[in-house]
C-alpha cells in the first residue's frame, strides 16, 4: 500500500519535500545527481532544522556553524535545503538549477548562493576546507574568548561520499586534523556502497572506521539512514568529544524510493519522467505535480528562521557584554570579521637598504615577522618546510601546542594545506598562507585553483622559484609552473627581483583581498636603492622602467633573479653605444589591470623586446610581439651549482646582451 501524506509525520513529510525538491530540480534541468539527496535528505534536515547554530536571515553571522558539502554533486540537496530554511533561495531558482546566471549551478559556487560556505565539487576538498575552518575556529577561539564569554564556540559540519574519501586530499586533511585535536569538526559519510562506476567494492573496500581511529578520530556508526533519532544520538555523542573530530558512518540507500535505487544508475543522472513519478507516488506525493511543497512541510521547516534570529541574538547579547569588558579585543575581532587591515599597518614594513644582496625568501619572512604585531590576522605555515621557506613567526608559538599560536606545522601535505588555506580564508578573521617549494605547486594545483574560483584571500608563498636553486637537480626546478600559475583566472603573481620588490609584493597581497602567490628565490639578489624610487607604487603596476636610456633601441625585461642579468646586460650594451631600457616585471595581473597608456609607456611599440625569465617562455610572446625574443627555459633542469646551471641554460649577462643586440636594427 503506497503512503499518503496525510500517513506521514511532519519530520518526514518536511524530510521527502526536500528530497522531491531536489529530484524536480535534477528532472528539470535533465542534468545531475538526483542519488545523493534522496539517500542523504534526513541528515540535511536534522542538521539545517533543528541541530546547527545557524541563522537563514544573516547567513554570515560570525558564530555560526559551518555546513561544507563535500559532495559536491549532491547540490540539489543543499540548495533545496536552503530554500526550504529560508535563505535567498527562492523556488524559482530550485527551477533554474544548472543554467545561466541561475544561483544554483551544477556544484556549489562560495559568492553565488546565499548559505553556500566553499565551493566544492572536485572531490575530497571540501573536506580539506572543513578542517581549515575548524583550524580558524579553534584558533579564533583561543585569542578571543575569555571566561565566561566564549564569543567563538561553532562546529564544522561535512556531508562527505566515498569519492571524498578515496581522493588523497582527504587521507593528508584528515590525518593533519586528527593531528591537531579539531574537536568541533563533524563529518558524515554517506556510505551507500554505490560510486558512479557501480559497486563501490569494485575500486575501494577500506575499512574507514579503522582508518579514521588511525587519524585519531572519534568514530561511529549509524546502521540505517533514515533512522533521525540515530543520527541524532550520533550528533549529540560528537559535540560530546571536545578533543578529536568525528566521523559518522551512516549507511544510507542511494537513490532511495526511486526505481534505481541502491544502484549506480541513480548516481549521476536524472531519474527520468517515469521514474520521477513512481519515486513521487512512494513518498505519497502527487505524481503530476512537480516542485511540489506542502504547507505543513514548509511552515516547519521555516522554523529554522525564527530558531536562528533568537541564537543570534543571544550571542549579540553576549557579544554586547564582551565589547564592554574586553574593549579592545572586541574591535579587533569586528575589524578582522570585516576583512580589514589596522590603520597605519603599513608604516611596520620595513625597507631594505641596498648594498648587501640577500635571497627574496629571506626578505619574506622578515616582512611577515615585521608586520606580524600590526597584522595579527596573519596566520599559516608551510609543507614541512619552514626552515627553507622562512615563513615562520619568531617568536611565535605552535597552534598544535598552544591554540593561539599562529604557526601551523602542515606536515608534508601540499595539497591538503592549500585546501586548509582556502577553508581559513573564507571562514573569515584570519588572512591565511601556505608555503611550500614552487615546484610542488603540481601538488597544490586543484586548491590554487579554487582559492581563485572563490577569491579567497589566501596566500601561498613559493620559494626556491627557479633552476638557480641549483644541485638538488630537475625533480626540484620548476619550469613550467609560473605559466601555469599565471594561467588561472584572479589569481594574482608576484615574483619579485629584489628584497624591497618583495616588500611591496607583501603589502600588496595583504591589500588586494584576493588569492596571490610569491615565487621567491633561494640564492642571494642584489637589493634596488629604495631611495631611487618607490617600490610600492612601482610593483603596484605589474612592471615599471627600472632604468632607461633616451629612445631606448631595446626593452630588456626581466622578472624575479633574471632581472640582474637584464641590468647588467644594459651596461654592457650602452658601452657599445646601444641604448637599452630595463623593465622589472613582477607580476603580470597587475600589469595587465593598467590602462593600455601606461603599458604602452613601458613596452613601447616599435621597439624590439626581449624578455628573460627561467621559466617556459610560452606566453611571453604577447609582450615581446613577433619581432622580440625571449630567454628561457623549455626544457627540464639539471643538477649543479644553481649558478652553473643558470649559466649553462643562458642565465648570462653576456647571452643577453648578445641576444639583444640581434634585435637592434
Amino acid at each position: 500500500m503506497a503512503t499518503t501524506l496525510t500517513d506521514l509525520s511532519i519530520d518526514q513529510l518536511s524530510i521527502d519535500t526536500l528530497r522531491l525538491l531536489a529530484v524536480d530540480a535534477v528532472q528539470k534541468a535533465n542534468s545531475g545527481h538526483p542519488g545523493a539527496p534522496l539517500g542523504c535528505a534526513p541528515i540535511a534536515y536534522l542538521l539545517f532544522h533543528k541541530l546547527m547554530k545557524h541563522n537563514p536571515a544573516h547567513s554570515k553571522w560570525a558564530d555560526r556553524d559551518r555546513f561544507v558539502l563535500s559532495n559536491g554533486h549532491a547540490s540539489a540537496l543543499l540548495y533545496s535545503t536552503l530554500y526550504l530554511a529560508g535563505y535567498k533561495v527562492t523556488l524559482d531558482d530550485l527551477k533554474a538549477f544548472r543554467q545561466w546566471h541561475s544561483k544554483t549551478p551544477g556544484h556549489p559556487e562560495y559568492g553565488d548562493t546565499d548559505g553556500v560556505e566553499v565551493t566544492t565539487g572536485p572531490l575530497g576538498q571540501g573536506m580539506a576546507m572543513a578542517v581549515g575552518m575548524a583550524i580558524a575556529e579553534k584558533h579564533l577561539a583561543a585569542v578571543y574568548n575569555k571566561p565566561g564569554f566564549e564569543v567563538v564556540d561553532h562546529h564544522t559540519y561535512v556531508l562527505c561520499g566515498d569519492g571524498d574519501l578515496m581522493e588523497g586530499v582527504s587521507h593528508e586533511a584528515c590525518a593533519l586534523a586528527g593531528t591537531l585535536g579539531l574537536g568541533k569538526l563533524i563529518v558524515f559519510y554517506d556510505d551507500n556502497l554505490v560510486s558512479l562506476d557501480g559497486p563501490t567494492e569494485l575500486s575501494y573496500n577500506d575499512d574507514v572506521l579503522e582508518r579514521f581511529k588511525g587519524y585519531h578520530w572519534h568514530v561511529q556508526r549509524v546502521a540505517d539512514g533514515n533512522d533521525l533519532g540515530a543520527i541524532e544520538a550520533a550528533i549529540e555523542a560528537a559535540t560530546s568529544e571536545p578533543g578529536k573530530p568525528s566521523l559518522i558512518a551512516v549507511r544510507t540507500v542511494i537513490g532511495y524510493g526511486s526505481p534505481k535505487a541502491g544502484t549506480n544508475k541513480v548516481h549521476g543522472e536524472a531519474l527520468g519522467v517515469e521514474e520521477t513519478a513512481a519515486t513521487k507516488k512512494f513518498f505519497g506525493f502527487p505524481p503530476e505535480q512537480s516542485f511540489y511543497v506542502p504547507e505543513d512541510a514548509l511552515a516547519n521547516w521555516r522554523k529554522a528562521v525564527d530558531r536562528g534570529k533568537q541564537l543570534e541574538s543571544e550571542w549579540n547579547d553576549l557579544f554586547s557584554n564582551y565589547k564592554k569588558a574586553n574593549p579592545d579585543l572586541a574591535a579587533e575581532f569586528e575589524r578582522t570579521q570585516k576583512g580589514e587591515l589596522k590603520s597605519g599597518w603599513q608604516a611596520a614594513i620595513p625597507s631594505f637598504p641596498a648594498g648587501k644582496p640577500q635571497a627574496t625568501r629571506n626578505a619574506g619572512g622578515a616582512v611577515m615577522n615585521a608586520i606580524a604585531a600590526q597584522v595579527p590576522e596573519l596566520f599559516g605555515g608551510a609543507a614541512d618546510l619552514t626552515t627553507s621557506t622562512k615563513t615562520i613567526f619568531k617568536p611565535g608559538e605552535s597552534f598544535h601546542v598552544n591554540p593561539a599560536g599562529r604557526n601551523v606545522f602542515f606536515g608534508v601535505r601540499e595539497f591538503g594545506m592549500c585546501a586548509a588555506v582556502n577553508g581559513m580564508s573564507v571562514h573569515g578573521g584570519l588572512i591565511p598562507f601556505g608555503s611550500t617549494f614552487f615546484v610542488f605547486t603540481d601538488y597544490c594545483k586543484p586548491a590554487l585553483r579554487l582559492a581563485a574560483l572563490m577569491k579567497a584571500h589566501a596566500l601561498f608563498v613559493f620559494t626556491h622559484d627557479s633552476i638557480g636553486l641549483g644541485e638538488d637537480g630537475p625533480t626540484h626546478q620548476p619550469v613550467e609552473h609560473l605559466m601555469a600559475l599565471r594561467a588561472v583566472p584572479g589569481m594574482t603573481d608576484f615574483r619579485p627581483a629584489d628584497a624591497n620588490e618583495t616588500a611591496s609584493c607583501w603589502r600588496l597581497a595583504l591589500e588586494r583581498k584576493s588569492p596571490s602567490f610569491f615565487a621567491l628565490s633561494r640564492q642571494d639578489l642584489p637589493v634596488i636603492d629604495p631611495a631611487s624610487h618607490d617600490s610600492y607604487a612601482a610593483v603596484s603596476r605589474g612592471a615599471y622602467i627600472l632604468e632607461d636610456a633616451k629612445d631606448p633601441q631595446v626593452v630588456l625585461i626581466g622578472t624575479g633573479s633574471e632581472l640582474w642579468p637584464a641590468v647588467d646586460a644594459a651596461k654592457m650594451l650602452a658601452e657599445e653605444g646601444i641604448r637599452a631600457r630595463v623593465v622589472s616585471f613582477p607580476s603580470w595581473k597587475l600589469f595587465e589591470e593598467q590602462s593600455l597608456e601606461y603599458k604602452a609607456s613601458v613596452l613601447p611599440a616599435g621597439v624590439p623586446k626581449l624578455a628573460v625569465e627561467a621559466g617556459a617562455t610560452l606566453g611571453w610572446w604577447k609582450y615581446v610581439g613577433q619581432d622580440g625574443d625571449v630567454i628561457g627555459v623549455d626544457r627540464f633542469g639539471a643538477s649543479a651549482p644553481g649558478k652553473t646551471v643558470l649559466a649553462e641554460l643562458g642565465f648570462t649577462a653576456e647571452n643577453v646582451a648578445a641576444r639583444a643586440k640581434k634585435l637592434v636594427k
